[in-house]
């Protein structure tokens, strides 16, 4: 059997902070979602003023990240992104009715090597949410390390 590490509200709550944080430093309205493994949101935050779509699309984006193990942007980023046209996952963002998300915003969450999560963020542009996003990894490998855990903070993600 093999031991698996889950993500917990308690590290969700510490990535969002981050998010938030970071998103105010650079003047940008953001809706952050946590997920676990499945894609299935542990928290989603939006903060006073974002989109109303924020939501839905910050969890397409971390859902996407943690089923797929990969940094949503990678599927368009050439030459050789699956989801461009001519290559072999050119329409996936149609699957699992329309919640593939195939541009930048989404980032796997990996621990000791593993995807344990994802994190999605809506509101701003692909820099703004790449920074938001970064700050969350790097938030969560803060509180894990003193642990013995080992947290990847990147922006381009693949397992």
């Amino acid at each position: 059997m093999k031991t698996v590490l889950r993500l917990q509200s308690e590290e969700a709550r510490v990535m969002i902070a981050a998010a938030v944080e970071k998103s105010k430093e650079i003047g940008v309205l953001e809706t952050i979602c946590i997920a676990d493994d499945g894609g299935f949101p542990i928290l989603i935050e939006r903060m006073d003023g974002a989109r109303v779509t924020g939501p839905q699309i910050s969890w397409n984006k971390a859902f996407t990240a943690a089923t797929h193990k990969r940094s949503t942007h990678l599927f368009n980023k050439a030459p050789n992104g699956p989801a461009l046209p001519g290559n072999e996952a050119f329409g996936i963002q149609l699957s699992f009715d329309g919640k593939f998300a195939v541009f930048v915003g989404g980032f796997p969450i990996v621990v000791d090597g593993e995807v344990v999560g994802g994190v999605g963020l809506s509101g701003g542009n692909g820099e703004q949410d790449t920074a938001a996003g970064v700050a969350a990894l790097q938030a969560l490998s803060d509180l894990l390390s003193p642990q013995g855990h080992e947290v990847l903070v990147a922006a381009d993600i693949k397992k």
